[in-house]
C-alpha cells in the first residue's frame, strides 16, 4: 500500500501536487486521512461527537491505562465509551508491561468494545514517564518491541488493528524516532504517528516537520505499506496540506489545533476534497457550539447541570474564545462558570457578529509549556537493552495527550 506518490525527502518541498489517498488501517478505510489525537480529559465521547459532526476521519478516545482495563477500574470503564453510531471505535492505551498490554487489548477486543487501539509511546507527563511509560518506552527498544508484539497478537484474532504514536525521543541527545517507527512496523503496527517534538521540548517551540519526512522515508523503505502520520503545529486546514506535501507522510494527526475548534475537521474535509474551507466562524456561531458542547458534557457526566460536566467545560470555554476580543472579565467568568443557566447568560452577552482577527485561528490553544526535565525511573538509561518492564502497578492513571 502506497498512500502518497513516492518521492525522496530532502528537507524541501517533495511534491508540487497534492494527491492524498485514503488511509487503510486494518479492515477500515479513513477519508480524509485525518486522525483526532487522543488527548486526556478532552477527546471523550461528547467532544468526538462534535468533531464527527463536522467531518470524517478517525477519532481516537482519550488514553487510558492498560492496567486499569485489566482490573476493570470503574472510572476507566466509563472513559471507554462510544456513541451508538460511532465507528470505528478507537481508543488509546498506555503502559510499559507487555503482559498487561496484551491482557488489556484482549479484554477490550474479545468483549467487542473497540475496533482499533493506539499505543501511547509519546506522553511526556511526569506521572507517566517516571514509571517508564509514555515517551520513556522507546528508549528500551527490545521492551518496546515486546509490548507492540503482545498488543498485535492479542488484537489479531478479533480484527482489531494496533497503531502507535510517539515523539522524536527523550531529547535531542537521545533521539529514537527512526528505530521506533521501524520496530513498531516490523512488529505488526498498522500505522505509526510522530509528534515531531521531543519529550523534553514538551509543547514548546515548533514541531520538526523534517523529522516526519525522515521517518516517512525510513519506514516506507524498511516496511513498505505501513502508513506514517505526522503530528504537530497543524492549526488550520492548510497546514495539513503543507505537511503532507513537504514530508510525503500518509496522513495527519490533529491535536491542540482543534481545541475550541471542532469544526476544523470540516475544514479538513474541504481541503482534502480540493475545495476552499468555510470562512472562520463568528462569535455567535461559536457560542452555539459552546452551548451544545457544555450540554453534551453535562449529559455524559450524569451528575446534573451544576455537576462535574460543567466544570470540565471551563477549559473548553477558554479555548473557544481564544482570539476573540471578549474581554478579561468575560474570560474570568467563563473560567468559573458553575451551571448551564449561567453559561447561557454569559453566551447571550456575546456580540454574535464579532470576527476573529487575521491569524486568529492560529493562536495556540492548550499546552504551550516547555522545555521540561523528563522524569525517568532511577537507572533507567543504564541498560537500554533491558527487557524488564518497570513496576506497572506504580504507573499513574493520568497525563496529557502525547
Amino acid at each position: 500500500m502506497s498512500l502518497v506518490p513516492a518521492c525522496r525527502y530532502d528537507g524541501q518541498a517533495v511534491s508540487e501536487t497534492f494527491d492524498p489517498q485514503p488511509l487503510s488501517i486494518g479492515n477500515f478505510t479513513v477519508w480524509p486521512p485525518v486522525v483526532l489525537a487522543p488527548m486526556a480529559g478532552v477527546t471523550n465521547a461528547p467532544f468526538r461527537a462534535l468533531c464527527r459532526r463536522y467531518g470524517a476521519g478517525l477519532y481516537v478516545n482519550e488514553m487510558v491505562m492498560a492496567l486499569a482495563i485489566v482490573h476493570r477500574n470503574a472510572k476507566t470503564d466509563k472513559m471507554v465509551s462510544f456513541e451508538a453510531d460511532e465507528t470505528p471505535r478507537s481508543l488509546q492505551l498506555y503502559g510499559s508491561d507487555p503482559t498487561t498490554l496484551g491482557q488489556a487489548v484482549h479484554r477490550l477486543a474479545s468483549e467487542g468494545r473497540v475496533d482499533h487501539i493506539d499505543l501511547n509511546f509519546g506522553c511526556p507527563a511526569r506521572k507517566v514517564t517516571r514509571r517508564g511509560g509514555g515517551a520513556a518506552v522507546p528508549v528500551k527498544r527490545k521492551l518496546m518491541a515486546n509490548i507492540v508484539r503482545a498488543a498485535v497478537k492479542a488484537g489479531e484474532p478479533y480484527g482489531v488493528p494496533i497503531t502507535v504514536k510517539f515523539r522524536k525521543g527523550i531529547s535531542n541527545d537521545l533521539l529514537t524516532f527512526l528505530d521506533t517507527g521501524r520496530i513498531c512496523a516490523e512488529e505488526g503496527a498498522q500505522a505509526v504517528a510522530l509528534h515531531a517534538r521531543t519529550a523534553e521540548q514538551h509543547y514548546s517551540g515548533t514541531a520538526d516537520w523534517d523529522a516526519i519526512g525522515e521517518l516517512t522515508e525510513h519506514v516506507h523503505h524498511h516496511v513498505p505499506g505501513v502508513p506514517v502520520l505526522g503530528n504537530g503545529d497543524i492549526w488550520e486546514a492548510s497546514d495539513a496540506v503543507e505537511m503532507m506535501r513537504r514530508t510525503g507522510c500518509d496522513g495527519v494527526v490533529i491535536g491542540r489545533g482543534c481545541l475550541g475548534k471542532p469544526w476544523l475537521f470540516g475544514d479538513l474535509v474541504a481541503v482534502f476534497d480540493g475545495k476552499e474551507p468555510p470562512p472562520a466562524m463568528r462569535l455567535g456561531e461559536v457560542a452555539a457550539v459552546m452551548a451544545e458542547h457544555a450540554r453534551r458534557l453535562v449529559e455524559f457526566d450524569g451528575t446534573g447541570p451544576t455537576g462535574r460536566g460543567i466544570v470540565e467545560f471551563r477549559k473548553h470555554a477558554s479555548w473557544y474564545v481564544t482570539g476573540f476580543a471578549v474581554g478579561s472579565d468575560m474570560r474570568r467568568r467563563l473560567s468559573m462558570v458553575a451551571s448551564l443557566d449561567e453559561l447561557d447568560d454569559l453566551l447571550a452577552a456575546f456580540d454574535p457578529t464579532m470576527a476573529l482577527p487575521d491569524g486568529g485561528q492560529r493562536f495556540p490553544r492548550g499546552h504551550t509549556n516547555g522545555p521540561i526535565r523528563v522524569a525517568l525511573p532511577d537507572g533507567y538509561l543504564d541498560n537500554l537493552d533491558d527487557e524488564t518492564p518497570p513496576n506497572a502497578e506504580a504507573e499513574a492513571a493520568s497525563a496529557g495527550g502525547g
